[in-house]
C-alpha cells in the first residue's frame, strides 16, 4: 500500500514518513505545498492520502522560520485539492511525532480490517 503524505512546511511530513517507514509502511512525502499543480499529490497514484497541518504558532515552536501566515495561506490554497481528497486529515499542533504516527497507523489498520 502506497501512502502519500502532504502538508504545509514544518507540519511534520518528513518525520511522519520516517516513522511510518520504520514501522514497515511504504510512505512518501509529496511536496504539494510547493507545486502549483493542483493534483500533484496524485502523481504516483497513492492508495492512501494523508494530510497533516499546523498553525503558524505550532510551526514557530518546531523551528525557526522567516515567513508568516501569508505563506501558510498560499500553501493551503495549493493543498486544497489534496485536503478535499485526503483519506485522513490531522491537525498536528497539539500532537507529538509519535502521536501523529500512531493516528496514521491506527487509521491504516482500521482501513485494512474493513476490507
Amino acid at each position: 500500500m502506497k501512502i502519500a503524505i502532504v502538508g504545509i512546511c514544518a507540519s511534520g511530513k518528513t518525520t511522519l514518513v520516517r516513522g511510518l517507514r520504520e514501522a514497515g509502511y511504504d510512505a512518501y512525502n509529496v511536496a504539494q505545498e510547493h507545486s502549483c499543480v493542483h493534483d500533484f499529490w496524485n502523481k504516483h497514484h497513492p492508495d492512501v492520502l494523508v494530510m497533516i497541518d499546523a498553525t503558524l504558532a505550532a510551526v514557530h515552536k518546531r523551528r525557526v522560520v522567516y515567513w508568516g501566515q501569508d505563506r501558510i495561506d498560499v500553501q493551503h490554497k495549493r493543498l486544497a485539492d489534496a485536503r478535499k481528497h485526503a483519506d485522513l486529515y490531522i491537525q498536528t499542533d497539539d500532537l507529538d511525532a509519535e502521536a501523529v504516527k500512531n493516528k496514521v497507523i491506527d487509521f491504516l489498520k482500521t482501513r485494512e480490517s474493513d476490507k
